[in-house]
């Protein structure tokens, strides 16, 4: 079986009646500072493609990073890099049966066997609005990019597990087979206890006291107001 397997079509859920409050599985919490992890894991490198992450950043429910993808332009009138100017081709992806060639496939693995792709059809409603997935989530959360560069940002939940965190990619028609890389889940765990809340969730209490801390050298500098509760 191959890591990357086509999506079976879910059926469109039932349209919401109210806009569902934003769970963890959704994306990056806004209310929440998260820490940078010190990870850049190059994935695949040929003469002509580069694709790394890079840019993890984790939160109390999970982590967001980039796929940075780089290619070096050829000259002459042949254009073979014609798709890479949007290599995700989240069209193609929804196409029945094989993936196509051209489409960058990524993935993730955790140290329990569970995994998430871009092209598992896993989103933020897959399981149904309102209820909790069931599986990893890798979804993405924007992108960009110009000539001979795509940036593309995902946000995993949850957190992995303690253990090996496997990166994989695919990309068959720029002669990329599956390439995977484990890396320590535990610079990711350690980094999520330092993420930071703003504000309590109910945001009740929006008065005007001013309390602040600072990561240093990964600890967590507590504020005055902190060191005199903690008195």
């Amino acid at each position: 079986m191959s890591f990357f397997e086509p999506p079976s079509l879910p059926e469109p859920p039932e349209p919401p009646v109210e806009i569902p409050e934003p769970e963890p599985w959704f994306g990056a919490p806004r209310n929440e500072l998260g820490a940078p992890v010190p990870l850049r894991v190059v994935l695949a490198r040929t003469d002509q493609v580069a694709v790394a992450v890079v840019g993890v950043t984790a939160y109390t429910a999970g982590l967001s990073l980039t796929l940075a993808v780089r290619w070096r332009r050829v000259s002459g009138d042949e254009d073979i890099y014609r798709e890479q100017e949007f290599p995700f081709d989240f069209r193609a992806r929804w196409r029945p049966g094989e993936l196509p060639p051209e489409l960058l496939r990524f993935g993730v693995q955790f140290s329990d066997g569970r995994k998430a792709t871009s092209v598992g059809g896993g989103t933020p409603f897959g399981d149904g609005i309102g209820q909790r997935p069931t599986r990893p989530i890798l979804s993405e959360s924007g992108g960009g990019g110009s000539e001979g560069e795509w940036d593309q940002d995902y946000w995993l939940w949850p957190l992995p597990p303690p253990g090996a965190l496997t990166f994989a990619v695919e990309w068959p028609s720029k002669g990329l087979e599956l390439t995977m890389h484990e890396v320590d889940a535990g610079p990711i765990l350690e980094a999520a206890e330092l993420s930071e809340p703003l504000w309590p969730e109910s945001g009740a209490d929006l008065g005007m006291s001013v309390s602040g801390s600072v990561v240093i050298g990964g600890s967590r500098v507590v504020s005055d107001e902190e060191h005199t509760e903690e008195s």
